[in-house]
């Protein structure tokens, strides 16, 4: 008897055929940290999106997960759960609506599939891991309004993305109506008539549904989806930067009731929070906590600023998320984030390669991909941005489509750089800015617009002890080369802060800018 003739037994015996009849739709199994989700047919009286509510009880050993439903046209409602643990689970329904309470069944929960490492969550307090202990290292791209472009720029941008360095990329929810981003989006997150004549209590579940296809396609390119939820990039053509509190809330709570079982879904309060005139800053308060209190995974939450932080000390934020384009020309001044909260520092806004008008537009490619080592050597995170003029208008921090720039490349070494690496954390920031890693194991310098033609091997005492052997290997990051330096490094103790080359031996270097030298511990 194959597993779900026998659950189908199962229900029939314990919960009588009518009851069996209505959970015909309920798979029979999921992987752990995928999306198990329950159709039903409903009332479609009145208002489905607010009047007729379901929600449902997951357990298995002692664990319970209470997952809200939601309305999805057409009399459907459903309910998505991400089972954290393999198993045998059991669910049952609850709503004030007969016809959607009071059903029950039982899955089983297989173990992961390939690449399925679960949710993203904070570790070790500046860093990010999966589910299941898999180091995360953000390096993203931001392209803001892609998902509300015609489908067949949509389809040409996940193409790039497929071939390009990043795994996390910044996007909205609602469609941007910015410089070089005029036209209108494919569908809209409302019921009513564009531009701006909204039915604010019913939802356009078209439009969700679009949303939900490409974070799943993003998931399946290894991508973490860092969502923006507001923006004020509206000025009131569409008014979705200024809508009443109970929309925002209920707009909220929908999003959250629909995506949350997806694991590649972080939660962006915000792109520019205090551009967003119309609301103030216990607004912002009230609604991560409408978030938060949705969310029954515990996705990553942050909140992105223009010239005002938010105060990312609230511990529903679990990271901050910073535009600070000076603050990633040196790791001396990106560090001083991290000592303020305490928490994973992601520069998700370093300015653009590119070469528009706007200042914030107009960075090479060399000082893109410089701003990212200085970042990463601060022991932050950083996201990539470009927007490059184009007759079409199609810029790739909006729309999509192809990435032009020269840094891409030079990043997907930064990339696998990081692979390799444990944590990198300052080693001596009051000292040695540009120097990062695990004390006495591994140590990345980086030289960036300086051009030394050697380097005094010279490491912070922390950790270090007389004997230790390193292998060193010269990193040129516009290049994309490694070579490594011949001869093993035996340190002694040098002074009370240093410890250097027992053999006094310099280590050659280039003369020229974007270079890094690599120090790995060789145990004995």
């Amino acid at each position: 008897m194959k597993l779900s003739q026998l659950i189908a037994l199962i229900l029939s015996l314990t919960f009588g055929a009518d009851a069996f009849a209505a959970l015909a739709q309920a798979p029979a199994e999921c992987e752990q940290w995928g999306v198990y989700e329950l159709q039903f047919q409903g009332p479609i009286s009145g208002n489905p999106f607010s009047d007729h509510l379901v929600s449902a009880r997951f357990t298995q050993a002692g664990q319970t997960t209470i997952v809200r439903g939601f309305y999805d046209g057409d009399g459907k409602y459903l309910i998505r759960f991400m089972p954290s643990q393999p198993g045998e689970w059991k669910f049952t329904t609850h709503s004030s609506d007969a016809e959607l309470d009071a059903h029950a069944g039982q899955f089983v929960v297989k173990p992961p599939s390939a690449g399925n490492h679960g949710l993203v969550h904070v570790a070790n307090m500046f860093h990010f891991a999966y589910a299941d202990g898999t180091p995360y290292k953000p390096l993203g791209t931001t392209c803001y309004a892609w998902s509300s472009q015609p489908a067949e720029l949509q389809e040409q941008t996940l193409k790039t993305l497929a071939s390009a360095p990043f795994n996390k990329l910044r996007m909205c929810v609602f469609p941007k109506r910015y410089d070089w981003n005029k036209n209108e989006p494919p569908s809209y997150a409302f019921q009513g008539t564009p531009p701006n004549k909204w039915d604010f209590t019913r939802f356009n579940p078209t439009f969700f549904r679009a949303l939900e296809t490409q974070i799943v396609r993003l998931g399946k390119l290894g991508i973490e989806v860092d969502l923006i939820l507001l923006h004020p990039y509206d000025e009131g053509h569409w008014g979705f930067d200024r809508m009443p509190d109970e929309v925002d809330d209920r707009y909220l709570q929908y999003l959250v009731s629909r995506l949350a079982a997806y694991r590649n879904v972080w939660w962006s309060m915000a792109n520019e929070w205090d551009f967003m005139t119309e609301k103030q800053p216990e607004d912002w308060d009230r609604m991560i906590r409408v978030v938060h209190d949705a969310d029954p995974y515990g996705h990553l939450l942050s909140i992105h600023n223009g010239k005002l932080l938010y105060n990312h000390t609230n511990p529903l934020i679990t990271h901050a998320s910073i535009q600070n384009g000076s603050a990633a020309e040196e790791a001396g001044r990106a560090v001083l984030y991290r000592d303020v909260y305490n928490k994973p520092i992601v520069l998700d806004e370093v300015k653009y390669e590119g070469d528009i008008p706007s200042r914030w537009g107009q960075l090479s490619a060399e000082e893109m991909v410089h701003r990212c080592w200085e970042s990463v050597i601060a022991g932050c995170y950083v996201t990539h941005g470009e927007c490059f003029l184009s007759p079409d208008d199609v810029l790739w921090w909006a729309k999509g489509g192809v990435l032009k720039g020269q840094s891409p490349a030079r990043l997907a070494f930064l990339r696998d750089v990081l692979a390799t690496a444990p944590n990198l954390e300052p080693i001596d920031k009051w000292q040695y800015a540009n120097m990062a890693g695990q004390p006495a194991q591994y140590y990345l310098i980086y030289f960036g617009a300086q051009s030394p033609k050697q380097w005094e091997f010279a490491l912070p005492r922390y950790e270090l002890a007389d004997g230790m052997k390193f292998k060193v290997e010269l990193l040129d990051t516009w290049n994309m080369t490694t070579t490594p330096i011949e001869g093993v490094v035996t340190v002694k103790n040098f002074s009370q802060y240093l410890f250097k080359d027992a053999a006094n031996k310099p280590i050659p270097l280039p003369g020229k800018p974007w270079q890094a030298i690599r120090i790995t511990r060789i145990q004995d």
